[in-house]
């Protein structure tokens, strides 16, 4: 069966697209305000196609903010994990325990370039695969992060410790924050869906686990945003900051 096409949207995700010499774009699609605004960052492109604004909206998912431009590519190829470590690459990573919202995913990538992670490592199934609406809430770091599909979560936790790094499960029922421990640059932060959190399995081959110090007013945060300030800590400790 045929595959959708893979269109990518909005200003921040296109332009990081059009600079990444990875990226197999078929296709440059803009309004001719767009091509205007942008000037400089499409200087390179050849015969763009120039579209009205509502046929390039009808092309994408319903409520799709494009700003006049959208990208019809191929899926960046990512490395498999093995490969990744090969290149000993010495960064914190993040695993994701069955998040599904393709918002909240690329919000965590947008928060793992930012915050210096070497890799966003996720499962095949129960995760959402590449998608202009991940690319476009990561505001360009899907270009950044690598994005790296396994078969099996715990498989690959137990690949991770081979390589020397630390397994740290964020969850809420934790007795040690996550200030208090001792994290560095190879350490593989666990995060788990949004209600369920951290599967028992996925719980069980963590070495530890730690917690988000937070008000009791509120029981839990967004994944997203708690991935945001958990990778902040260890960025904070990277550059040589307290985090007390």
């Amino acid at each position: 069966m045929k595959s959708s096409p893979l269109y990518l949207f909005g200003t921040h995700a296109a332009t990081a697209a059009l600079a990444n010499p990875m990226r197999k774009i078929k296709r440059v699609l803009v309004t001719k305000n767009a091509q205007t605004e942008l000037g400089k960052a499409l200087s390179g492109i050849k015969n763009p196609v120039i579209i009205e604004g509502h046929k390039l909206e009808a092309m994408l998912p319903q409520g799709s903010v494009h700003q006049g431009i959208a990208l019809e590519c191929e899926p960046l190829a990512q490395p498999a994990l093995s490969d990744w470590l090969n290149e000993k690459i010495e960064k914190p990573v993040l695993l994701l325990d069955q998040v599904t919202d393709p918002h909240n995913v690329g919000a965590i990538l947008r928060s793992a370039a930012a915050f210096g992670i070497g890799a966003v490592i996720a499962t095949d199934r129960n995760a959402p695969q590449e998608s202009g609406v991940m690319a476009k809430a990561a505001s360009g770091a899907l270009e950044i992060v690598p994005m790296i599909h396994v078969v099996n979560l715990v498989q690959a936790i137990e690949t991770l410790k081979k390589f020397g790094y630390w397994i740290a499960g964020l969850d809420g029922a934790a007795k040690q924050l996550i200030s208090e421990a001792n994290l560095d640059a190879k350490t593989a932060l666990v995060l788990g869906a949004e209600g369920a959190g951290l599967r028992r399995l996925t719980t069980e081959h963590c070495d530890f686990l730690v917690k988000i110090p937070m008000s009791s007013q509120m029981e839990s945060l967004n994944v997203s945003n708690a991935a945001a300030i958990a990778l902040y800590d260890l960025y904070r400790r990277q550059q040589g900051g307290s985090s007390s």
